[in-house]
C-alpha cells in the first residue's frame, strides 16, 4: 500500500467498458511520484489517500477482470509515526 494526496482529476470520454462509472483521481505519492488511481470512495483534491497497487488493487472491489493497477482504498483523517 501506498500514502499519496489527490492532485487532480482524470477525464475520460472513453474508456473500458467496464469502468463506466468509475472516477479517476491523480495521486501524488510520499516519493514525489503521479500516478491514475480508480476511486470508490469519493475522495477530494487535497486529501491524503490510501491506495493498493497491482493485483490488490482489482480484488478489492471485486474488479479482477478489469485493468486497474491502483486504487484508492480509504481516505486518511490523521497519521502518527
Amino acid at each position: 500500500m501506498l500514502i499519496g494526496e489527490v492532485i487532480g482529476n482524470v477525464w475520460a470520454t472513453k474508456k473500458y467498458e467496464g469502468l463506466e462509472g468509475q472516477k479517476f483521481l491523480i495521486i501524488k505519492t510520499e516519493d514525489g511520484k503521479r500516478m491514475v488511481a480508480v476511486d470508490p470512495v469519493g475522495a477530494g483534491i487535497g486529501e491524503m489517500v490510501i491506495i493498493a497497487t497491482g493485483g490488490a488493487a482489482r480484488t478489492v472491489y471485486n474488479m479482477k477482470d478489469r485493468p486497474v493497477d491502483a486504487a484508492i482504498i480509504g481516505i486518511i483523517d490523521g497519521m502518527e509515526e
